[in-house]
């Protein structure tokens, strides 16, 4: 095992990279939009966030991952994100032959024709979770809505509405409302677990109404893997099926894709080697969720990231966000469903739904 140990010590590659990559996108005047473009919205949580925590006060967010050895592999430095390399997100867009979404907090970036990531790691659904230290959804919503003014001021109405439409909102969050309410003792988990689940999947179903009320028609929204609680992922899960079923009938042009997360992180943990993996439960660096939900930090770091699963305590590594990644965007119906992710960008009118039952993929659990 390599000696280099966990510590919060940010590069001067990591700022060095980041007024690079700022000067690179500075001149925002010219959109250079394609046609037909399709941009990439992206709301989430730690597992989608590219480095917005990394623009939040120190002073009252400790949730940042702008320190060795986040990001060793495939940037070198730390970016923000919270693995060894690149996240969901990062992957999407490579396959949809688009820039990497930078993130929207990071000064001196305006070109939104290509999309936004509004991700903060710790965010939930719930306002109430990580409250002062995370950009929580309703704020994500916030952010969005003043893109959307931007790209119709910057287009015209027509084309910037027209480009929202097209758009393609990737929405994976709400894992921390239910962990975080745990690891605080708060007041929600007296709440019956029905309850509770109601509560989140309320508050996700009125964000995604929001969006489609400003044009947004194409949504990927996973299922959670809990792996502190199995009975609230599987509540959660089977409600966020149904709701998504639901707004399928109610709201107009509205399309979603699913993807049993819960199943695959399951797998890949239980049986490795199918996936490539050497690790399936001890983490790279610090500790494992079977041995307590923790961050890398004053641990010493495996040698290559890409034979586990998880990268810290709580995060997968770049080799496993990959393979989610290529299910996502072309898995079988039977993987990802009603249409994968593939579909959903190359799509301008309707697409052919799959008629198969979408069932667990993975191994038996």
């Amino acid at each position: 095992m390599a000696r280099l140990v966990c510590h919060p010590m940010i590069s001067f590659f990591f700022f060095l990279s980041t007024v690079l990559y700022t000067l690179c996108y500075a001149d925002s005047s010219s959109p250079c939009l394609q046609q037909n473009q399709t941009p990439l919205f992206i709301f989430g949580d730690s597992l989608s966030d590219p480095g917005n925590n990394n623009y939040l006060n120190s002073s009252t967010s400790s949730l940042k991952a702008n320190f060795s050895p986040y990001g060793m592999t495939f940037f070198k430095y730390p970016t923000g994100r919270f693995s060894d390399g690149r996240i969901v997100p990062d992957f999407i867009a490579e396959y949809a032959e688009i820039p990497l979404i930078p993130p929207y907090l990071q000064p001196g970036y305006h070109r939104f024709t290509d999309g936004a990531n509004f991700a903060s790691g710790g965010a939930g659904v719930l306002l109430e979770t990580g409250q002062g230290s995370v950009v929580p959804l309703k704020t994500q919503m916030e952010y969005f809505k003043n893109v959307e003014k931007q790209l119709r001021k910057k287009l015209g109405d027509a084309e910037g509405r027209a480009l929202v439409s097209r758009a393609v909102y990737l929405m994976n969050i709400g894992s921390n409302d239910y962990i975080f309410a745990f690891a605080t003792n708060s007041s929600l988990i007296k709440l019956h677990p029905e309850q509770f689940v109601r509560m989140v999947i309320g508050n996700l179903t009125a964000t995604i109404k929001d969006i489609h009320e400003k044009g947004g028609r194409k949504f990927w929204v996973p299922n959670l893997a809990l792996l502190q609680s199995n009975e609230l992922a599987k509540l959660h899960n089977q409600g966020l099926l149904k709701m998504l079923q639901k707004l399928e009938t109610q709201l107009e042009g509205f399309k979603y894709s699913t993807t049993d997360f819960y199943s695959f992180l399951l797998d890949v943990i239980n049986f490795p080697s199918r996936y490539g993996l050497k690790e399936g439960k001890k983490a790279c660096c610090g500790r494992s969720p079977f041995e307590g939900n923790k961050q890398g930090t004053n641990f010493e770091v495996c040698e290559d990231p890409s034979d586990y699963v998880f990268f810290d305590g709580v995060h997968p590594t770049e080799a496993v966000n990959e393979k989610f990644a290529s299910i996502v965007w072309n898995g079988s119906h039977r993987q990802t469903w009603p249409y994968n992710l593939k579909e959903l960008f190359e799509s301008r009118g309707s697409i052919h739904q799959s008629s198969s039952t979408p069932c667990r993929f993975y191994g038996n659990h």
